[in-house]
């Protein structure tokens, strides 16, 4: 049996090692030093020359494999389990992989696993690392099945054979109608990875987020953005206080979304990245319902579909308004609710507030100077708080996140007799100078209250804003100290650094909208801009047939061509069969220069010897193991003296 070039090999592993070194972080400990020793274990193989593993123990392997990754994710299937066994019998593959047939398998599935980390990253250093992955592979490939040429030879015809396959790339990616979602069925665990805003509160929740660099969304507004102290991005909201933690509590009414604009709009689009959740964002308050979205009474936007995917839609908010909806009797009882028995000493400082003020507006007043003045101090790290966790944090730690002072200013507002309810969402966000987008992080989550005014209806108040202004006015890292454990994206000060993120950002953002949010309503857009008005499928597949038909036969003739071109001694006897075929013999396609020689012989016998002659000279040319520096120019006097 031949071996198997060793240059080739190498390079697949190299290959094998790009496609599942993405995968290995993810993956359990023991999995990644299966791996890496299975291929050192092939390595060694072909450094010494020595046999392979018996088959019964690569089965042993397998099954053994198979037991510990079930146990490990309690299935077999799904894709993080579907990950793991690929990886580990791609890796087993090696073990067995003797013949061609052998390496056109492995590198098939070499392939496959570089396809699966797109299952878990789009970004564009994983298309550019996977770009790598398959040249590697494709010139490995190339080299298995000519074991003796160089290696940079087979590069460049594995890079040429990738290239060649752009055009028609480009042309599926632009015409191939698109559906929503991806093209293939995801497990639910596809998902369960990603962050952002929870379905309760509880100290802490919020706080973590602001050690997230990661952006939640971006928007782009029609002129200048707001101030930044005007940028509250309304969340979930919540109206259920268990003495620790806020929940959601009953679903408001979907059907009275409704509020009393004041001013001019703003106008903006936003791209929300997937979050798993049903929750879409918008400044607050939102004039109008995304598509395939419904707003709730407490001025929620939900999406009827968990956002799984990026989604892009256009908005335009008041940020004066009156809120006057949700506001039934049950609704303002039910915001007034409170746990018995806790928080006592928060109790009566609100009771006392109650009694002193002639009106709500007052008891939030009182509320805000207590907190402006009572020393709170802003921080990341603020001590656990009991069961009395308000009575903690206003008469003993004094010390909080937006989490912690807006549940405490809640629930003395709710103590008072005054309904109010938690708002979560994020506040602020930076403008990227490069293409103008706001961007908003993890970091920028936020809390604020909401209180219910008789004269003015729901009335937004940030009791953090009142602890720490410049939060709401600078942003998160002008709030705290330096030694808070803020991400280094978010304190990030020197200038060029600064910039090399805005460029970096500004160009994943264009990849995000025109290549991962290349959807249904974009790709119509472009179309509509190509002179295709209302494209339906039927028109897309018959575009997309021709241009595909089209670039194949213009690529197909380009390189004949250019192989003929680059190739004299193939013209000089395409030259002698076109004279031979004015004489009628015509060489058939399928003949050899010696089949074709002895017939054109038989039809010409005056010029049998000439014929022969031309034909083994060009078959030496052209087949033999060495080329003779003189041989084509004789071929081509030869046929240029001959005569039939």
């Amino acid at each position: 049996m031949p071996r198997l070039p060793v240059p080739s090999l190498y390079l697949l592993f190299l290959g094998m090692t790009l496609a599942a070194a993405p995968h290995l972080p993810r993956l359990p400990w023991w999995i990644a030093l299966l791996v890496v020793g299975l291929l050192a274990w092939r390595a060694w193989v072909v450094q010494r020359s020595i046999a392979l593993p018996r088959r019964w123990l690569i089965l042993g392997l397998a099954f053994t494999t198979l037991g510990m990754v079930y146990l490990h994710y309690k299935t077999i299937f799904g894709r993080d389990a579907g990950v793991a066994l690929l990886v580990i019998f791609l890796a087993l593959k090696l073990l067995e992989m003797r013949t061609l047939r052998d390496v056109t398998v492995v590198v098939l599935l070499a392939y496959f696993l570089a396809l699966t980390n797109f299952f878990y990253s789009q970004t564009i250093l994983t298309g550019a690392l996977m770009t790598v992955t398959l040249v590697v592979l494709t010139t490995a490939l190339v080299g298995f099945n000519a074991p003796r040429r160089r290696v940079r030879d087979n590069l460049k015809t594995g890079s040429v054979l990738l290239a060649q396959g752009l055009p028609v790339m480009l042309i599926l990616f632009i015409l191939f109608p698109r559906v929503q979602g991806p093209l293939w069925g995801m497990p639910q665990d596809a998902f369960a990875g990603m962050t952002g805003l929870s379905d309760t509160m509880t100290p802490g929740n919020i706080s973590s987020l602001s050690q997230s660099d990661a952006i939640a969304f971006r928007a782009k507004f029609d002129g200048e953005p707001p101030p930044r102290g005007r940028l509250y991005w309304r969340g979930p909201v919540f109206w259920e206080f268990d003495g620790r933690t806020w929940r959601a509590g009953r679903v408001p009414s979907a059907q009275s979304y409704r509020f009393e604009p004041e001013g001019i709009p703003v106008q903006y689009e936003m791209t929300v990245e997937p979050h798993n959740r049903q929750w879409l964002f918008a400044l607050d308050l939102a004039g109008q319902v995304p598509p395939n979205a419904y707003g709730t009474s407490d001025y929620q936007l939900l999406s009827r579909q968990p956002v799984r995917n990026r989604v892009r839609y256009t908005m335009h908010s008041f940020l004066d308004y009156r809120a006057v909806a949700g506001a039934t009797p049950a609704e303002l009882d039910y915001a007034r609710q409170l746990p018995p028995e806790v928080n006592p000493r928060a109790r009566e400082l609100a009771l006392r507030w109650r009694r002193e003020a002639k009106r709500e507006d007052d008891v939030m007043l009182r509320a805000l100077d207590y907190f402006r003045s009572a020393g709170l101090r802003y921080t990341l790290t603020p001590p656990l708080l009991g069961a009395n966790s308000v009575d903690e944090l206003l008469f003993v730690t004094k010390s909080g996140f937006c989490e912690h002072f807006s549940s405490a200013f809640v629930f003395m507002m709710r103590a008072a007799g005054v309904p109010a309810r938690v708002v979560t969402g994020y506040q602020g966000g930076e403008l990227n100078p490069v293409d103008q987008f706001v961007v908003v992080r993890q970091s920028d989550a936020h809390a604020w209250a909401e209180v219910w005014l008789p004269s003015r209806g729901w009335v937004r108040v940030d009791p953090t804003a009142a602890v720490v202004p410049v939060r709401v006015e600078s942003g998160l890292a002008a709030a705290v100290p330096d030694t808070e454990p803020l991400s280094l994206l978010v304190r990030v000060d020197a200038t060029w650094l600064r910039q090399l993120r805005f460029s970096w950002e500004a160009l994943a953002n264009r990849w995000n909208q025109w290549v991962l949010g290349y959807n249904p309503e974009r790709q119509r857009e472009f179309l509509n801009l190509l002179g295709m008005p209302s494209p339906d499928w039927q028109k897309m597949a018959t575009t997309l047939f021709w241009a595909v038909g089209g670039v194949v036969t213009l690529i197909a003739l380009f390189v004949l061509r250019r192989r003929l071109s680059k190739d004299p001694v193939q013209r000089v006897w395409l030259a002698f069969c076109a004279k031979l075929a004015r004489a009628g013999t015509e060489r058939r396609p399928s003949e050899g220069p010696t089949e074709f020689a002895e017939r054109a012989g038989r039809a010409h016998p005056a010029r049998a010897g000439m014929v022969d002659g031309v034909a083994k000279l060009y078959a030496d040319l052209r087949y033999g193991p060495q080329r003779d520096p003189d041989g084509l120019a004789r071929l081509a006097r030869m046929v240029r003296e001959f005569r039939v």
